[in-house]
């Protein structure tokens, strides 16, 4: 499959530097430094989202230690015969997605490991809700989602979490300000100098697309009902679209 490097905000090579093996066992902690805790509201809000939508299947994408599911699960709205497929590219980042789920009394959850850009054994039509959240920075984005309109049936429903930005241009150019120099200093500090971990995720907020530009490219992959809410001032946005019918 050829790629569009373009459209890989963060420069991030799954295949040449395994960063998110390394830190998978403090993920969670780093999400929590990173972000001040604030990542926990983000998730909270799609989650949300996900369980106010008719479905049956649902695909979260890139779904790390499972942060997005464990929440949907907690919402106490997943009926019995609904499906949950949670996967991701990483092992060790879905084994610790696993043992969270040991924990749910749902069981009707199925842990793959799949490529975003192609989801091999997902069917064409066959997927009710798709969702990926703060993943979609680290791939080819325009793959990612023309894969996303493959798998959803008609009419289904597509939640992305993203970095975006602050419309307040001095505020946005703070908030990079701030990421530059603290960044680098908590990342080094809880990855035991590890720099890749923070570098793809600065490079990644500083090149993703506008809010209004993630939301035009949807609409130019074929996605209908684009709309966005922005979280925490706009430091990140979460975009809802719809396959169209047949």
């Amino acid at each position: 499959m050829q790629l569009d490097v373009s459209n890989n905000a963060a420069g991030f090579n799954a295949g040449a530097d395994d960063v998110f093996g390394r830190i998978a066992a403090r993920y969670g902690l780093l999400c929590d430094l990173f972000s001040l805790g604030i990542h926990r509201r983000w998730k909270r809000r799609v989650a949300e989202i996900i369980s106010r939508e008719p479905w049956n299947e649902l695909l979260d994408v890139a779904c790390g230690t499972g942060d997005i599911v464990f929440r949907v699960l907690n919402c106490g709205k997943v009926r019995e015969a609904q499906h949950i497929v949670a996967c991701d590219l990483n092992l060790k980042m879905l084994e610790v997605a696993e043992r969270r789920f040991a924990q749910q009394p749902h069981r009707g959850i199925e842990v793959r490991c799949l490529d975003a850009h192609c989801l091999s054994g997902v069917g064409p039509d066959s997927v009710d809700l798709y969702s990926i959240s703060l993943g979609l920075k680290i791939c080819e984005r325009r793959a990612v989602l023309r894969e996303a309109l493959r798998v959803l049936r008609p009419g289904g429903r597509l939640v992305v979490l993203e970095a975006s930005n602050i419309p307040v241009r001095w505020l946005q150019w703070a908030y990079l300000r701030y990421m530059s120099i603290c960044m680098p200093v908590i990342g080094w500090i809880a990855t035991g100098g590890d720099a890749s971990a923070y570098r793809y995720l600065l490079q990644g907020i500083r090149e993703f697309p506008t809010a209004e530009g993630l939301a035009d490219e949807l609409g130019e992959l074929g996605f209908q009902e684009v709309d966005f809410e922005r979280l925490s001032f706009g430091i990140v946005a979460i975009h809802v679209a719809r396959k169209p019918p047949r």
